[in-house]
């Protein structure tokens, strides 16, 4: 039961590397899908959940806090770094896990951009990371007194993966996985909106 509850991290932190009950909405994975050309991974899915996209955007955002910890266990280091010479946020996390016998401690440095206060963006660097590519967006749109959060990732793991981690396995595997990570990101951004709430009755 343990190795397959440390598959399924492994799994999630390989490609979600970022990501949620007293609610009218709980948080609801709609949709994930998983496809791969070549080498390159590519993830999209789409969740309710039910915080307002600033208190959301705090959470995501919030590396050098316990937040990610708090997100999942995998995480074992987040944080801001020395930004780069055009002043771009550069964000490190590092996460552990095991598949099957494949263990690995996985690095992620990244260029992080706020496209706009609803969208925001990250391209890792090559030579500071474990992947040889890595690209995400992540769109927090207001729906129905909450958010949807549309996220997309194309990556490139610059290390081999077992033969039977195609998209099929993954998608299974990230359905299984991720609506915890989701459903503590949820209550993550309802506990940073709970005192700006109480504030407005006040």
């Amino acid at each position: 039961m343990k190795a397959g509850l440390n598959v399924r991290r492994a799994l999630v932190s390989l490609l979600v590397g970022a990501c949620f009950a007293c609610a009218a909405w709980a948080a609801n994975l709609r949709s994930v899908e998983v496809s791969r050309d070549s080498g390159r991974y590519r993830l999209v899915a789409e969740t309710h959940l039910a915080a307002p996209p600033e208190a959301i955007r705090e959470v995501l955002l919030d590396f050098d806090h316990d937040r990610y910890q708090r997100i999942s266990e995998i995480y074992k280091e987040s944080g801001y770094l020395m930004p780069d010479s055009d002043g771009t946020p550069i964000v490190y996390t590092r996460v552990e896990g095991c598949l099957l016998f494949f263990c690995r401690s996985l690095r992620r440095t990244e260029r992080l951009e706020i496209a706009t206060p609803n969208l925001i963006r990250t391209a890792a660097l090559p030579d500071r990371s474990d992947f040889k590519y890595a690209v995400s967006e992540w769109h927090l749109d207001p729906e129905g007194g909450g958010t949807k959060l549309t996220y997309w990732m194309d990556l490139e793991p610059s290390f081999w993966l077992p033969p039977f981690v195609g998209p099929w396995f993954l998608k299974r595997t990230l359905q299984h996985g991720a609506p915890q990570a989701i459903d503590k990101i949820e209550e993550l951004a309802q506990e940073v909106d709970a005192p700006t709430a109480s504030a407005d009755t006040h």
